[in-house]
């Protein structure tokens, strides 16, 4: 198939453009690099541009004979979606709609989208299943669940399919070590641990150490990049026009923020400093996956179940990148 990749120069969709041109998809990547590199890009065509510009991706999906696009470009910071809410509706919600307008205009009909477990809020029962009620308690999340809804009355109004994959944490890098995760600023766990072992940062802050769990911090499903890739391209497979698919992407394991740091001690081979600081307002003591439904709806199973491993490519990646992509020249 030809598929559009819309923030393909991101750190999901890079690693899901290599993905698809392994399996022997044509790959036209949309990217406005504002957050993406150009050279996270190792395969296909990159068109730099907006997705809310509709005459430049109707040309694409018409030049290009689309027949099924992939939707990795949101803005995806909890804490600046609650100072920036301005932000997030402009690009998570008019910007995919503009996009989902782009298709119908061009009879474009199918569609993956990036969504998030942050549409659950804070859940009442873990691990979390689909059948959790969906009650946000941020921007974000919020703005991910009206994509969500959007799709559903576009499929069954205007015969659209679509799967909405609800992801938990993203993590890891390719196993080839040529791209990996750069965020400024860095948000997730993993490469902010990494860094500390750089000498990048002094010392990684925990929020809070008396939260209900095990060992007083909050735990976190870890889903490896690469398996994250290979649950779209399942998606990809099964799309019906009419029809959604809404699914849960997790490993089903927690690990807790010690866990996390002793994982990267243990395979950087540093002393991590860790610094105990008050709770997050938002922050939810735990969120694991029940991806019971991503098993049966996509024959899908992460090869990666274990944080050590996952760790390890992070750290392949961070090392040898350590200041990540050129950020002077977006190259």
């Amino acid at each position: 198939m030809n598929i559009l990749v819309v923030g393909g120069a991101g750190y999901i969709g890079s690693h899901m453009n290599r993905l698809l041109d392994r399996h022997g998809h044509k790959v036209i990547v949309l990217d406005n690099l504002s957050t993406g590199f150009a050279s996270a890009v190792k395969v296909g065509e990159l068109v730099v541009g907006e997705m809310a510009d509709r005459q430049l991706v109707e040309q694409l999906l018409g030049d290009h004979k689309i027949d099924a696009v992939m939707h990795f470009a949101a803005c995806a910071l909890v804490g600046e979606s609650v100072a920036e809410p301005a932000k997030y509706y402009h690009n998570n919600v008019v910007a995919a709609i503009s996009l989902l307008e782009s298709m119908r205009r061009t009879n474009v009909k199918k569609i993956v989208f990036s969504s998030t477990c942050a549409t659950y809020g804070i859940p009442e029962t873990v691990p979390i299943s689909e059948a959790e009620t969906q009650a946000p308690v941020n921007p974000y999340g919020f703005t991910k669940l009206v994509i969500e809804r959007a799709l559903t009355d576009y499929a069954h109004a205007y015969d659209f399919g679509f799967a909405a994959l609800r992801y938990f944490n993203a993590a890891g890098a390719s196993t080839d070590n040529q791209i990996g995760e750069d965020h400024n600023p860095e948000s997730h766990l993993i490469p902010i641990v990494l860094q500390v072992a750089l000498g990048q940062r002094e010392y990684i802050s925990i929020y809070g150490d008396d939260w209900p769990t095990p060992d007083k911090t909050c735990i976190r499903d870890y889903i490896h990049v690469d398996d994250l890739s290979a649950a779209h391209l399942a998606a990809l497979e099964r799309i019906k026009l009419g029809e959604g698919i809404k699914v849960n992407l997790g490993t089903e394991r927690g690990y807790s923020v010690r866990e996390v740091i002793a994982a990267c001690r243990e395979v950087t081979g540093c002393d991590i400093k860790e610094v105990v600081g008050p709770r997050r307002p938002g922050d939810p003591p735990e969120l694991v996956a029940n991806a019971s439904k991503a098993r049966e709806v996509l024959g899908w199973v992460p090869e990666y179940r274990e944080i050590k491993p996952i760790v390890e490519t992070a750290w392949n990646w961070h090392r040898s990148h350590p200041t990540g992509y050129n950020k002077n020249t977006k190259e």
